[in-house]
């Protein structure tokens, strides 16, 4: 049976005066027509989806089978928390900055040291896509996933993986990049990355219902197939949001956010927007940073900056700061452009309800 949850009723006639007092919403219908468009099947395989202004929630729906209870793989999406873990691990004095040289974390493994282009290798390289291991995902050339997998050990593959590039030249997407950084942070702490991230990250969040997928050596995967509920990948986006701050507390340094979601690194001939399909939507080009990615949501009606975690499957959490909005969806179109849909579900009924302040 499907079962969902309303925070703030925003339909079925019921008064909006106690939304009205803390959120300022221009047309609430358009959440109502959403809800709609979904439940008859305009747009497919959607699971959920959260909308906060501020730290007031304003709408959360489950659709086909989903519900609060259920726990949603992040996908790849997962991969800019592991950028917050390796801010914190920075903010802690565990790791010197992003200019560390990654050999410096494994003697275990001198191999890695002695090549000449790993060594090269730093924490930003990895951050940003540009290590130069031959390993390409984003354009299913050469996914290194799969074969990882099958090892015993991500962590030691990972290492072992041949080169292509010079470390900080070309930008390659691949999730071989922050499975190592499970490696460095456990290394510069002492603890696993499922401990660290408990201790530093989860539990001052309240974030207590979640599943790692974990190798046989023990490495937590930060690349992705992380299993968390919607409500908490909203509370990690206001964190970001919020420049690291939670309930008051610094969790994370405002300048590692800023760092971080810079998003300067353009994706060759890349658009969500164009990838979605909408006719809505006019594409705009989309940028990386560390493990994080920005684009402008444009429509003839509406421009709007978005700052956003991607996973397959059409698993997002946006960050809209200039209008106070933290939106998460979590889909089941894998492998396929459907799960873009959400550009123009934000475009279309989302953006449009909510004033600028």
């Amino acid at each position: 049976m499907r079962r969902f949850v309303i925070r703030y009723i925003l339909f079925f006639g019921f008064s909006l005066s106690a939304v009205a007092q803390s959120v300022k919403i221009k047309d609430d219908s358009l959440l109502a027509q959403m809800t709609s468009a979904i439940e008859q099947g305009q747009y497919p395989k959607v699971h959920s989806i959260s909308v906060f202004k501020g730290d007031k929630p304003v709408y959360e729906h489950f659709f086909n089978g989903f519900n609060p209870d259920s726990l949603h793989d992040s996908r790849s999406s997962f991969k800019s928390i592991t950028s917050l873990l390796v801010g914190i691990a920075i903010d802690r004095g565990l790791i010197k900055d992003v200019n560390q040289k990654v050999y410096e974390f494994f003697p275990q493994y001198p191999d890695f040291g002695k090549d000449k282009l790993k060594k090269e290798m730093t924490l930003r390289n990895l951050l940003e896509m540009k290590s130069g291991f031959d390993c390409e995902e984003f354009n299913d050339t050469k996914d290194c996933e799969e074969e990882m997998s099958l090892s015993k050990d991500w962590v030691k593959f990972s290492l072992g993986l041949p080169m292509k590039y010079k470390p900080g030249e070309v930008w390659s997407y691949t999730s071989i990049d922050p499975m190592i950084l499970s490696g460095v942070i456990s290394k510069a702490s002492g603890m696993t990355i499922m401990k660290f991230a408990e201790q530093y990250l989860f539990k001052p969040m309240g974030i207590i219902d979640y599943r790692w997928t974990v190798d046989p050596a023990g490495h937590g995967m930060t690349g992705g197939s992380f299993y968390i509920h919607p409500s908490d990948m909203v509370k990690l986006g206001r964190l970001v949001k919020d420049n690291g701050v939670w309930k008051g507390k610094q969790l994370i340094s405002k300048r590692w956010i800023s760092q971080s979601a810079l998003c300067d690194i353009p994706i060759p001939d890349f658009s969500n927007a164009k990838s979605s399909r909408s006719s809505l939507l006019i594409p705009q080009p989309t940028f990386y940073g560390f493990y994080w990615y920005r684009e402008v949501l444009k429509t003839k009606d509406i421009q709007q900056d978005l700052l956003f975690a991607s996973g397959n499957g059409g698993q997002f959490i946006f960050i809209l700061k200039d209008l106070d909005l933290t939106v998460v969806f979590t889909q089941g179109n894998y492998q396929s452009f459907k799960g873009k849909q959400a550009f123009e579900i934000l475009a279309k009924y989302i953006v449009p309800g909510f004033s600028g302040k």
